[in-house]
């Protein structure tokens, strides 16, 4: 199964879309112009192709197994993550004070869509890492930076986020874990946690987990939840009372170990409080808000992924003659209109993802530089990219398995393999339904609405400034489309605010339909500014033309064809919820 990371897409987003000269300047490094960062990509590109995108099919087939609580990794993955390690690719995000390489969180995103595209199993070990980090930068006290922030940068060790319960998924207020204080300061935790991404595994040194409890004194619901470090190896290399009881048999993702853990079966895993008691719910948002954009970057990694393998089997299919040309004999089936459609569906939803994905990244940049706008940005942005990146990577992968026809419905020829790894995206990390309150009632109702107002006005300005610069049909019509469907976002956005006056019910009844508006909206926005940058580019004499001609194809393809489901997205969002608020079951 071949994958070839999209170097110049990638490359075409991030100078002409979301905008490399936007980037504060790198203390070592500087202005990090296109140049730079190619050079930064390409050998991450080569690691991608190369040594992990081979192990996404024997992976697959393989697994990981579990024996007397230690997991072995699929055959190569050891050896891939040390060569990712050793070459540094962890480091890329993190502060330098640690050992990290300090480059952009826009940078580091396009670095981790080719990890993500190539081998999904494979990214999620550092993605969870990713995120204990940022919870122990964050919230750590000092000593424990010291401990454990360098080696989790590195690679030597990878950290994980321990949430779940049997009986708490999304409903936190229900985890029963205990952490009971100890007289040297440190907790012996107890509980058992499950659907834990490389909780056990043979690729690193140490595991460090990241632990929600209650201590014995703790209020009652989210209130009363702590969180912990809880090492796998404690320093004196003893090792704790912490292990792997079970991994689950899932319906894709097969190399990476979903894991059970059982702590303190011994008489209590020794753990270490992060922060305050009874802080862990504000904790775990770090971890999660972080997790959830690069959950969104998942799903236009798995849809590049899936759309590659849907056109190279186009392009090597003869089925059937040209409608007109029936002369000429049987044709590869991407000549026929129907599956064209379908192509330029896929590639137009990626794009406008990956554009999305990456705009969030670059105002994350913004924010850690101090703007707080831009914060308020990335904090409207996150439930949009992961819900909307990943409800369109399940349209992806499955017209994927459509474009192959039969063939896509049997393994051996890998598209069912996306489909089945992408269906995890919209579940964990929040489920979409959850992204879809965030943005109802955190993101639109608190504040007035605030944030969605200042970004709704900000694509306006884009579609006002498309509409007074582009030429020709094709931007005319794009420009016409994102007008109408901008108009009726307001519409619903204003509806939304009246609707929580009457029964609030109503507003959770609407919150998907009204986030996968947004979501429509926002993405055809971000391709027409592609699409506006590339005709100006072409002006200029500059690129490779078919990739330029391709994203104003994109945009167009897209206000026609995709760009209309944000209107009946928003019918629903404004009329249908009396239906669901009312329904017996």
């Amino acid at each position: 199964m071949t994958y070839t990371p999209p170097l110049p897409e990638m490359m075409f987003t991030l100078s002409h879309v979301t905008g490399l000269d936007r980037l504060p300047e790198h203390p070592d490094l500087g202005a990090l112009d296109a140049e730079a960062v190619e050079s930064i990509l390409e050998p991450a590109a080569k690691l991608a192709a190369e040594i992990l995108a081979p192990l996404n099919w024997s992976g697959d087939q393989d697994g990981a197994h579990l024996k007397d609580g230690a997991v072995t990794t699929a055959k190569g993955f050891k050896e891939a993550y040390g060569e990712y390690r050793d070459g540094g690719w962890n480091a890329v995000p993190f502060s330098q004070d640690y050992g990290g390489q300090g480059l952009p969180w826009l940078v580091a995103f396009a670095v981790q869509e080719m990890w993500q595209g190539a081998n999904m199993s494979f990214g999620l070990c550092p993605l969870l890492n990713q995120g204990a980090v940022d919870a122990i930068l964050e919230h750590g006290s000092e000593g424990q930076k010291q401990t454990y922030l360098e080696k989790l940068i590195s690679g030597e060790w990878t950290g994980t986020m321990n949430l779940t319960e049997p009986q708490a998924g999304s409903d936190l207020a229900q985890v029963r874990s205990k952490a009971e204080p100890q007289e040297d300061g440190s907790y012996k935790i107890s509980g058992q946690k499950i659907y834990i991404t490389y909780g056990e595994h043979d690729l690193a040194e140490n595991i460090i987990h990241l632990v929600l409890a209650r201590t014995p004194d703790a209020p009652e619901g989210v209130k009363g939840i702590s969180l912990f470090i809880v090492p796998k190896f404690l320093e004196d290399g003893a090792r704790n009372d912490v292990i792997c009881t079970g991994i689950e048999h899932k319906l894709g993702i097969h190399a990476s170990p979903t894991c059970t853990m059982q702590f303190g079966d011994q008489g209590g895993a020794i753990g270490y409080l992060v922060g305050q008691e009874n802080e862990g719910l504000k904790y775990m948002f770090t971890m999660m808000n972080n997790a959830r954009l690069s959950v969104g970057l998942q799903g236009v990694a798995i849809a590049e992924a899936a759309t590659q393998k849907a056109i190279e089997y186009a392009r090597e299919r003869v089925q059937g003659a040209s409608l007109t040309n029936k002369e000429a004999g049987p044709v590869a089936i991407i000549h026929h209109p129907d599956v064209k459609r379908m192509i330029l569906t896929m590639q137009a939803l990626t794009q406008a993802g990956r554009a999305l994905t990456y705009e969030a990244a670059l105002h994350l940049d913004l924010a850690h530089g101090g703007d707080e706008t831009a914060q308020a940005k990335v904090d409207l942005l996150t439930p949009i990219v992961k819900s909307w990146g990943t409800d369109t990577a399940q349209e992806v992968t499955s017209l994927g398995v459509q474009v192959h026809g039969g063939m896509g419905f049997v393994e051996e020829t890998g598209a069912a393999q996306f489909m089945r790894d992408a269906r995890i995206l919209p579940i964990y990390e929040g489920t979409n339904g959850i992204q879809g309150m965030d943005l109802m009632f955190r993101k639109t109702l608190r504040d007035s609405g605030a944030a969605a107002l200042t970004y709704m006005k900000e694509l306006g300005e884009h579609i006002s400034i498309l509409e007074e610069t582009g030429t020709g049909d094709d931007l005319e019509i794009t420009a016409s489309g994102l007008k109408a469907a901008l108009g009726s976002l307001k519409e619903t956005s204003a509806a939304i605010a009246s609707m929580a006056a009457e029964n609030i019910d109503l507003n959770a009844a609407a919150a998907s339909p009204y986030l996968a508006q947004f979501g429509y909206v926002a993405g055809g926005v971000m391709l027409a500014r592609g699409a506006l940058a590339a005709q100006n580019t072409l002006k200029e004499g500059a690129g490779d033309p078919d990739l330029l001609d391709r994203q104003i194809l994109l945009a167009r393809f897209y206000a026609e064809n995709i760009l209309p489901r944000a209107e009946a997205h928003g019918m629903a969002a404004r009329s249908g919820s009396k239906a669901i608020v009312v329904a017996q079951f």
